[in-house]
């Protein structure tokens, strides 16, 4: 199949960049597509581009969960992180430790999705600055505070 034609149906819903030729995995127009139809797709891409800051980036612009798929030296760049989790909230959940114990990155991503707050450091499911934006953006967020500050926000 074509490039052409792979791009026509997996615009189309029709196609998967997974069963697509090994070429086209690691055709950037062709694997942005894919993304853009399933976030996922991204496992599938060719790792070269995987590895690529400037693509990663445009992947994640897209959808930011598909920091879980880019190498691992994105998941401990806190500029990528802080794309990928302004975006979805959730991909905090791909990002190293220590970006999970960064209350920059933890605040981005749970004022995009108040979940995040569930792969937050411990330290920061205990901050009430980083509970208060969660639980402003989902209410259910509550669930992942820590219970001294769920206490303490009783008071």
């Amino acid at each position: 199949m074509n490039k052409k034609e792979a791009l026509k149906q997996i615009k189309a819903g029709e196609l998967s960049l997974k069963d697509v030729d090994i070429k086209l995995q690691a055709d950037k127009e062709v694997v942005l597509a894919a993304v853009k139809e399933y976030g996922p797709a991204f496992q599938y891409a060719d790792d070269k581009l995987k590895a690529d800051k400037k693509f990663v980036l445009a992947v994640i612009r897209q959808e930011g969960r598909a920091l879980r798929y880019s190498d691992d030296k994105f998941k401990t760049d806190k500029g990528v992180v802080l794309i990928a989790v302004k975006q979805a909230g959730t991909a905090l959940r791909h990002a190293d430790k220590k970006l999970q114990a960064d209350k920059e990155v933890v605040l981005a991503a749970v004022k995009q999705n108040g979940f995040a707050l569930h792969f937050a450091d411990k330290k920061l499911q205990a901050d009430k600055e980083v509970v208060l934006a969660a639980v402003n953006q989902d209410k259910e967020a509550i669930k992942y505070a820590a219970k001294s500050i769920i206490t303490d926000l009783n008071k």
